[in-house]
């Protein structure tokens, strides 16, 4: 699916997700990575749900979003709940979703000018 923004200029946008990618500012992207406003993540090293640890947060909790999207690729999981705790211990909002859901969230937040970032599990 492509998405239509309004002029976001500077910002990292999703503007389009299928099968197996993610596009930002029009490039594709078929590697798990983190999206922040103003920086990419390429090949974030995180290769399951069932193994996601704070190791894999770190880089992306060093630079302090309001909240972050953990997108689970084409059906909702959970991580588990100790590492949510983690995070949200830490004053950060967690959300997890379905990575087009987390794309399209990660837009309006983005577009609002919250320091939102989006983890995207492909």
């Amino acid at each position: 699916m492509k998405l239509h923004l309004s002029d976001h200029s500077g910002l990292n946008m999703f503007s389009g997700y299928g099968e197996g990618y993610v596009a930002v500012n029009q490039v594709r992207y078929t590697d798990n990575m983190i999206v922040l406003p103003n920086q990419l993540i390429e090949h974030w090293q995180a290769d399951s749900i069932s193994r996601l640890g704070m190791e894999h947060f770190e880089a992306l909790l060093a630079v302090q979003p309001e909240i972050i999207l953990l997108g689970t690729g084409t059906s909702l999981q959970f991580p588990d709940v100790s590492l949510m705790r983690m995070i949200l211990s830490r004053g950060i909002g967690f959300e997890v979703m379905d990575t087009q859901a987390t794309c399209r969230t990660y837009n309006i937040l983005s577009s609002e000018g919250r320091h939102v970032a989006a983890a995207i599990l492909i």
